[in-house]
């Protein structure tokens, strides 16, 4: 066992249960693209807006064009090892409440029983005229059989469901919300976009009820996430951090392991 994960090992014993805090750093082993490099600067242009997807038919019919060949990645993403080990370690007690930014499912998928969706899950619709919920895979199928031109395309894989492609977008046929003809947009916080209240109160709760605070795999660059930290710290909770590169809390963490996230975990 590595002095690293030793460390690890301790503090999750000596503070059980912890809260852990996950991001997107922590899905990439299972080839989900991330978006900020080790010094959390954005890898590519920022991700759609709330406000632009809602108002904006042209950037709408471009999110969908390019989603046709990047959420697959994302639809078809299977746990990793280090999913595994933290469903394991919250069986066993070490862990309580797993919050996290990523919008994947693949803790759930992992066996982990108590995760709190902060942004949401992209693998659900919803109308944002009537509030009908509906399977991400329908719309897919029927936007690939609206846009065959576009679904013949090759493009690499973004983060979150994106793609790299730029083309004229000006004929990509939407398909619309069955119940009511509404847009319809993936479940989950656009930037510019609110995490609801209750949502927060939630992961708020849970990290006060906790023995301390566990980031994984995020620059904690979104200052919802960095709020958690500073929760822990203002309550004298104890935080460790493992991830690659900086993060906005690395003066307020008791260790910082700058590592591949498996070798530490697994």
């Amino acid at each position: 066992m590595s002095e690293n994960r030793k460390t690890l090992q301790h503090f999750l014993e000596q503070n059980k249960p912890v809260t852990v805090l996950t991001g997107a750093g922590l899905s990439t082993a299972s080839g989900i693209p991330d978006y900020r490099d080790s010094n959390g600067n954005w890898k590519s242009a920022p991700p759609m807006q709330h406000r632009d997807f809602m108002t904006n038919e042209l950037l709408r019919k471009r999110y969908w064009a390019r989603a046709l060949h990047g959420w697959p990645v994302l639809y078809n993403a299977q746990p990793n090892a280090s999913h595994l080990a933290l469903a394991k370690m919250q069986k066993e007690g070490l862990i309580g409440t797993i919050i996290t930014q990523n919008v994947d499912g693949l803790h759930q998928r992992a066996g982990a029983t108590d995760v709190i969706n902060l942004h949401g899950y992209a693998n659900e619709m919803v109308c944002m005229s009537c509030g009908a919920q509906s399977p991400r895979l329908e719309m897919h199928e029927r936007c690939l059989a609206l846009n065959p031109e576009f679904a013949e395309m090759d493009a690499a894989a973004l983060p979150d469901g994106d793609a790299d492609i730029e083309t004229d977008f000006s004929t990509f046929q939407i398909a619309d919300c069955l119940n009511c003809g509404g847009i319809l947009k993936p479940d989950v916080v656009y930037f510019g976009d609110t995490v609801p209240k209750t949502r927060v109160a939630e992961a708020k709760q849970a990290l006060a009820e906790s023995e301390g605070l566990l980031v994984i795999g995020s620059s904690l660059m979104v200052f919802l996430g960095y709020r958690f930290a500073r929760q822990a710290a203002k309550n004298n909770q104890p935080i460790a951090i493992l991830t690659r590169g900086k993060t906005r809390a690395d003066d307020l963490a008791t260790f910082k392991i700058d590592e591949d996230i498996e070798s530490v975990l697994v």
